[in-house]
């Protein structure tokens, strides 16, 4: 089977060259497939890092049985993934951060804060599941996306919390109808401040 490899979201047509993977390549195949790719990007990175090679009889034949085990193995890796998503999903992520008066965050939370916090409470997830477009900059609730592999995802809420604050508190209020985490997070200062 030969795919045409996408270089930088563009598929690359014509003066292509056909090479077989020698590992798995983001975004462009697994071991053992052949793709087309530009003749530029297969001779200046692909074929020096030992990414791919000519795709000749021979190549394919001494990379088949590889491939196979490979294919074996990434099965495995997706039910493993799909088990992981399935407990995550719906889990809340606590985040405590320095933030001002109106909720807004002095930094930002990123999606290693995140991973750690649910590594923390027993779900396996790495950094690189978490899809975070931008850095969280506000106190509040968020719905993250983790992506732990192609079609297989969860969604975790993630709770910004000011450092220092009774996260319980937030809650609680965050379940009233009608109250934010900012106006919690107002409530709970207001409280602090009157020695309560």
């Amino acid at each position: 089977m030969v795919r045409k490899g996408k270089i930088s979201g563009a598929e690359k047509a014509s003066n292509g060259m056909k090479v077989l993977l020698c590992q798995d390549v983001k975004r462009l195949g697994w071991l053992g497939d052949i793709v087309e790719v530009n003749d530029g990007y297969a001779r200046n990175y692909l074929l020096p890092q030992g990414l791919a090679k000519i795709a000749t009889e021979a190549n394919i034949k001494a990379i088949a049985e590889e491939k196979a085990g490979r294919a074996e193995a990434r099965k495995g890796e997706r039910v493993h993934f799909e088990e992981a998503a399935s407990a995550v999903e719906g889990a809340e992520a606590v985040v405590a951060a320095k933030a001002n008066e109106q909720g807004v965050l002095f930094g930002s939370v990123g999606a290693s804060e995140i991973a750690e916090n649910l590594r923390a409470q027993g779900f396996e997830v790495a950094d690189e599941c978490v899809d975070l477009p931008e850095h969280i900059k506000q106190v509040g609730t968020h719905s993250v996306k983790l992506e732990f592999a192609d079609g297989v995802a969860a969604t975790v809420s993630v709770v910004v919390v000011p450092e220092g604050a009774d996260i319980e508190a937030i809650k609680a209020a965050e379940g009233q109808e009608g109250t934010t985490a900012k106006e919690a997070q107002q409530e709970e200062g207001e409280k602090q401040a009157d020695g309560e």
